[in-house]
């Protein structure tokens, strides 16, 4: 995995967007306004993504290649290193685990907007 194949992979997901609202350096995937990917743009080795709370316990004990993530709750965010022992097809569910995750959490408004999307 690497970081042009993640970003493609995140964009493609319905309703999805990207933005620098923190700094120039971290590259955040929103849909309906909620992050639920980051990436560190001078550290290009790595994914954040939300995980439920006893999975991403579960990842941590499992893999090397999974953290908790710097500057994020801890309990809920993890960093997936791509050059570890983490491999592309568990990386590329862990992003579809991280939108599920942030679109169970929107308000219904929210959540019937999203579902309304093309």
């Amino acid at each position: 995995m690497d970081i042009e194949k993640i970003r493609d992979y995140c964009l493609a997901k319905k309703g999805a967007d990207e933005a620098f609202p923190f700094d120039d350096t971290t590259l955040v995937f929103r849909v309906q306004g909620k992050m639920f990917a980051v990436l560190l743009l001078d550290k290009p080795d790595r994914v954040i993504l939300k995980c439920d709370a006893e999975y991403a316990a579960a990842l941590r004990e499992r893999y090397e290649g999974v953290e908790p993530a710097w500057h994020f709750n801890k309990k809920y965010w993890n960093q997936v290193f791509f050059e570890r022992d983490v491999d592309d097809a568990l990386i590329l569910h862990l992003v579809d685990h991280s939108l599920d995750e942030v679109l169970k959490k929107l308000p219904r408004t929210l959540r019937d907007a999203y579902d309304r999307l093309a």
